[in-house]
């Protein structure tokens, strides 16, 4: 089944159940797929539809920062737990070990000695990882590898 349809069904399953949270959650996901799909005129296969997810993720992220910051803890826990929920349609993130190796890897191959050249390691680890690395994550133990 293709995600953008389990999404659907899972926005049918949440209203069966009354979990209004994830309902609201889920439509606005599926708003947010439906409006680059009208914009751009395209169907959405599964490969972009992680990319948005991703970033509803760190809007949501930002969000937390900004209402911890102002005192507003809860709405600081609303936007967790909707991340809680977005995150169970991304892939399986590599854990911090596995990243370590596979940025040490992509190092050596590539001949990477310095900051300065991060850029050229964090494309290939997009290209070969995709959502299964978040770009933050990675580009903070890539710094530590390379200082």
């Amino acid at each position: 089944m293709a995600l953008k349809e389990q999404i659907l069904n899972d926005i049918k399953e949440a209203m069966k159940q009354k979990e209004d949270f994830k309902r609201d959650v889920l439509r606005t996901l599926n708003a947010a797929l439906k409006q680059v799909e009208v914009d751009e005129r395209i169907t959405l296969d599964d490969e972009r539809i992680y990319k948005i997810i991703s970033s509803e993720i760190k809007k949501r992220k930002d969000a937390i920062e900004l209402y911890s910051k102002g005192g507003r803890e809860d709405l600081a826990q609303k936007e967790k737990n909707e991340i809680l929920i977005l995150e169970i349609y991304l892939p399986k993130q590599l854990s911090d070990e596995e990243l370590k190796r596979v940025l040490k890897d992509l190092i050596e191959k590539l001949g990477v000695s310095s900051l300065k050249d991060q850029g050229l390691v964090m494309k290939e680890v997009k290209v070969q990882f995709g959502a299964k690395v978040d770009g933050k994550r990675a580009n903070m133990i890539l710094r530590e590898i390379l200082s």
